[in-house]
C-alpha cells in the first residue's frame, strides 16, 4: 500500500487504484510491524491494486514475501468504479497462527514503522543482489534485532 516500498522493491510505481478485498481480514502479527490477511466471512480488506505488473516484478515480489505468504488469486473490486476483477495477493501462509490478533492499521504503520521497514526493505533488495542473500525473513528479523540494540548496527542504508 506504500508507493515507497513499492518503489524499493520494483524499481517503480505502477498505476493503482483503491480496492476491497472481500471475506477477509488483516490482522497485527506479534513482534511484527507488518500485517497478514486472511480469509475471514463478513470482513473486508481496503487497500489498493497495482496495474501493469510484469511477470519479472511478480517474481521480485514473490521474493520479498517469502515463506511468510502464499501467492493468490482473489477477487476484488475497485472502489472508485465498483468494477470486480482478479488479482494476485499476498495470503498469510499459517491460517492457524496463534500471533495473530485484532486489526492493523496502515495509518499508525506509516506514522510507527514505515521508515524503518523502507531501510529494512532497501537493505533486502541490496542483498538480492548479492550473490548470497538472505531471504526476507531472516533480514527483517536482523534489522529488527540491529533497531532493539542500538549500536550495533554495523551498515547504512540510505533512503
Amino acid at each position: 500500500m506504500a508507493d515507497e516500498v513499492v518503489r524499493a522493491i520494483i524499481k517503480r510505481v505502477p498505476a493503482s487504484s483503491p480496492a476491497l478485498l472481500p471475506n477477509y481480514h488483516r490482522f497485527n502479527i506479534k513482534e511484527r510491524i507488518y500485517p497478514a490477511i486472511l480469509p475471514a466471512q463478513s470482513k473486508k480488506v481496503a487497500g489498493k491494486v497495482i496495474m501493469g505488473v510484469t511477470d519479472a516484478e511478480l517474481h521480485i515480489l514473490d521474493e520479498f514475501e517469502d515463506v511468510e505468504y502464499v501467492r493468490r488469486k482473489v477477487e476484488i473490486s475497485l472502489t472508485d468504479t465498483s468494477e470486480t476483477m482478479l488479482a494476485d495477493t499476498y495470503v498469510w501462509a499459517d491460517a492457524e497462527d496463534p500471533n495473530l490478533y485484532g486489526e492493523w492499521d496502515f495509518e499508525e504503520w506509516k506514522k510507527l514503522h514505515m521508515k524503518d521497514f523502507l531501510a529494512m526493505t532497501l537493505g533486502f533488495m541490496h542483498g538480492l543482489e548479492q550473490p548470497e542473500s538472505k531471504s526476507r525473513v531472516e533480514t527483517y528479523q536482523s534489522f529488527m534485532q540491529d533497531i532493539e540494540q542500538p549500536g550495533t548496527r554495523t551498515t547504512e542504508v540510505e533512503i
